[in-house]
C-alpha cells in the first residue's frame, strides 16, 4: 500500500509540472499517425515559440497507403507517386493553453498552414503527462487548393479534412 501511495505521489507531482507549451522559445516534436480518406502515413511535425501564445514550425506527411478505393477511379497506388504522397507545410500557430487556463500540462492551439498543396487551417490539441512526454491530435482542412479545375483522385490526398494522432515531445 505505501509504494501504490508512493507512485501515486510521484505521478502527481510529474503531471503537475508538465507543461503543454512555454512560451517563447518552446521546442516541440511531434510524430503520429496521418489518417485521411483514400490513405493513411506519418505526420512529423516541429514547432518553435516566438512569444507567449505563438509559435511557427513546419510540419510534413508521407502517405504509406493508399486505399483500393483509388483503382475504382482508374487510378492504382502506383499512380499516387512520391509528389502525390508528400506535403511539407510551414505553419502558425496561436497557443491558447494559458488563455483556456485548463491545465498547464493542456494546450490548444488553433492555427494555418501553407503547403505544397493548399493553403489550410488546423486544430491541435497537447496534454503533456511529463516534462518531456506527451499526446497530440490536430484536426486539419484546406481553405483553398493551389489547383483550381477537378483534382485527379491522387492529388486529392493532403486536399481534404485530415487527422493527426500522435506522441508529442519537449526537446
Amino acid at each position: 500500500m505505501q509504494k501504490l501511495v508512493l507512485l501515486l505521489t510521484l505521478l502527481g507531482v510529474t503531471l503537475g509540472h508538465a507543461q503543454a507549451y512555454s512560451g517563447k522559445n518552446d521546442n516541440k516534436f511531434q510524430v503520429g499517425l496521418n489518417a485521411q480518406e483514400n490513405g493513411t502515413g506519418i505526420n512529423v511535425s516541429y514547432d518553435y515559440g516566438l512569444g507567449e501564445n505563438i509559435s511557427v514550425g513546419i510540419s510534413s506527411t508521407y502517405l504509406l497507403g493508399v486505399d483500393d478505393a483509388l483503382k475504382n477511379n482508374a487510378f492504382d497506388d502506383l499512380n499516387a507517386d512520391f509528389d502525390n504522397r508528400i506535403d511539407i507545410r510551414f505553419r502558425f500557430n496561436a497557443n491558447l493553453g494559458n488563455v483556456i487556463n485548463v491545465s498547464d500540462s493542456f494546450d490548444l492551439y488553433p492555427g494555418l498552414s501553407l503547403g505544397l498543396k493548399n493553403f489550410g487551417g488546423h486544430l491541435g490539441a497537447r496534454y503533456f503527462f511529463t516534462d518531456g512526454f506527451g499526446v497530440y491530435t490536430e484536426l486539419n482542412v484546406p481553405f483553398a487548393k493551389y489547383k483550381s479545375d477537378r483534382l485527379l483522385p491522387p492529388e486529392e490526398l493532403h486536399n481534404q479534412f485530415t487527422i493527426h494522432l500522435g506522441a508529442s515531445f519537449n526537446l
